[in-house]
């Protein structure tokens, strides 16, 4: 069934990516893309942070679905530039979405907002936040928005938590930390869609893990591939050639994946990251 979906960020370099992925596989999907400065002509220029300018894009156009991808995505963001970006356009989003019966939100979470955890423990969809930085904290408001607008406003809301959005050409290592959170372009495109698309029984708030089929992966991702039919085909390990090679023969099966799992974590502090 055909939507006509609101991309605020259309400009970013997920919007981007997810704009090409839309028209190339659901063409049949109407987009409107905002963002500070526009190219396409779908697009609407748009600040977040103004609440009037973005109630008037929601109610000059009949959108089912926005996809909120705008804002600020540096984790060394000092609080006094995300506070109207991520804090108050997140909330100008979220309520000219629900004034104007939007029935879906997709709202670009971050794996920042776990990231406080220790690098050893896998962060399930379930477990409690724990930012490691404002950005992330920044993050962990738009979340409490959507449980919000999805419990009390009754619009559904689902969160992606998005890890590190990468192309493989760009990058000819990846630090371990980035191998295990890594979201390759098409996946997370897919997830998003998913997102857009996929049917929520009764619950109408979804925390979802935005990270590839990673060996070793810092988010867990089994809810996620059960709400929303999450099925990614990318595994860093194997894009970046990350063998953990053990020194004896293991037992089992279960003894050498442990034991490959303990080197790979070993190495976190070791393997650097190298941009192209």
């Amino acid at each position: 069934m055909s939507k006509t979906i609101l991309i605020t960020g259309s400009n970013g370099r997920i919007g981007s990516a997810l704009v090409k992925y839309v028209d190339a596989f659901f063409p049949d999907h109407k987009l409107i893309l905002a963002d500070l400065s526009v190219d396409d002509k779908r697009g609407i220029k748009l600040d977040i942070s103004d609440l009037a300018a973005t109630r008037s894009v929601f109610q000059e156009n009949d959108v089912d679905v926005v996809v909120h991808l705008a804002g600020l995505a540096s984790p060394d963001t000092p609080f006094e530039h995300l506070l109207p970006a991520n804090i108050i356009g997140a909330y100008n989003v979220f309520q000219s979405a629900h004034e104007s019966g939007v029935r879906r939100i997709v709202y670009a979470s971050s794996a920042q907002t776990i990231e406080g955890y220790p690098l050893d423990i896998q962060v399930k969809e379930g477990m409690p936040t724990r930012p490691k930085n404002l950005y992330g904290v920044s993050k962990v408001f738009g979340e409490a928005l959507g449980a919000y607008y999805a419990y009390q406003k009754n619009t559904q809301v689902v969160a992606v938590r998005i890890g590190a959005f990468e192309y493989q050409q760009e990058w000819n290592k990846m630090s371990s930390r980035d191998l295990s959170a890594w979201s390759e372009p098409q996946d997370l495109c897919s997830l998003l869609i998913n997102s857009i698309q996929a049917e929520l029984s009764d619950e109408p708030f979804v925390i979802a893990h935005g990270i590839s089929n990673n060996r070793f992966k810092r988010l867990d991702i089994t809810e996620t591939k059960r709400a929303l039919g999450y099925d990614p085909k990318a595994d860093a390990f194997d894009a970046w050639n990350m063998n953990f090679a053990v020194e004896s023969e293991p037992s089992s099966l279960a003894e050498e994946s442990q034991t490959n799992e303990l080197l790979f974590w070993k190495s976190l502090s070791t393997y650097s990251a190298i941009k192209m």
